[in-house]
């Protein structure tokens, strides 16, 4: 089969609009890509190349096309279920939830908490929210195994070390003798965990209740609902 391989010079090329008119976040872009999934007018694409809007572009034989309305869905990730949707992964997000191609996903959660994911085809939007340089809030419940101090609660805030780094300072507020709520515009691996840890808390229950300016509101697992941006 025929393959191409083109040299950069313009402005527009094929990275560049499969995430700003089709969707894709830029990892979808590369992966395509790399992985010689695009055809361009029936020749397959192995590099970043040159684009002409005029031109059709297919993604494992399918025809894509711009202008292909955005969706924004809210998913409770339940408790036991992976962040993936690759299905070669035990528990992943595909057996809660059916997946549409290019359909991405922003706030990780790890396997063991639970609580808001945002999904959506449109990858502008999903890096804006997984951007760590833009500091999107996202809120939590947390209950942890003890009862917590005013020591606990003024560390936590301050930022603490885990891993070879410290934290930002956060919002924090105590809700009763065991949960407390925490605002992060951070997300490193685990983060609230080994921050509980690390002042020795062990965490029994995690929920993303926010992210940015959408709520979980009264999702229960595995529930979803649509939503708009706003304007």
């Amino acid at each position: 089969m025929l393959e191409i391989k083109l040299f950069v010079s313009f402005r527009l090329n094929i990275k560049y609009y499969l995430v700003h008119s089709l969707g894709f976040t830029n990892k979808e872009a590369i992966r395509a890509i790399e992985n010689r999934k695009l055809k361009v007018n029936g020749a397959i694409i192995t590099e970043n190349s040159e684009f002409n809007e005029t031109w059709e572009i297919y993604f494992e034989d399918k025809l894509l096309k711009p202008n292909t309305p955005f969706t924004y869905i809210a998913l409770y990730k339940p408790r036991g279920i992976e962040t993936t949707n690759n299905e070669a992964i035990a528990d992943n997000l595909t057996t809660i939830f059916k997946f549409e191609k290019h359909l991405g996903y922003a706030g990780r959660l790890d396997k063991e908490s639970e609580g808001l994911l945002l999904l959506s085809n449109d990858g502008k939007y999903i890096q804006s929210l997984s951007s760590p340089i833009k500091e999107k809030e996202k809120e939590y419940i947390v209950t942890v195994n003890k009862p917590i101090l005013d020591e606990f609660i003024n560390q936590m805030g301050a930022g603490v070390d885990i891993m070879i780094c410290k934290t930002k300072p956060c919002f924090i507020e105590k809700n009763n003798e065991f949960e407390f709520k925490i605002i992060l515009m951070e997300g490193k691996n685990r983060q609230i965990r080994r921050m509980c840890k690390a002042l020795g808390y062990l965490v029994a229950r995690l929920i993303r209740v926010r992210i940015d300016t959408i709520e979980l509101g009264d999702l229960k697992p595995g529930e979803f609902r649509e939503y708009r941006l706003a304007n």
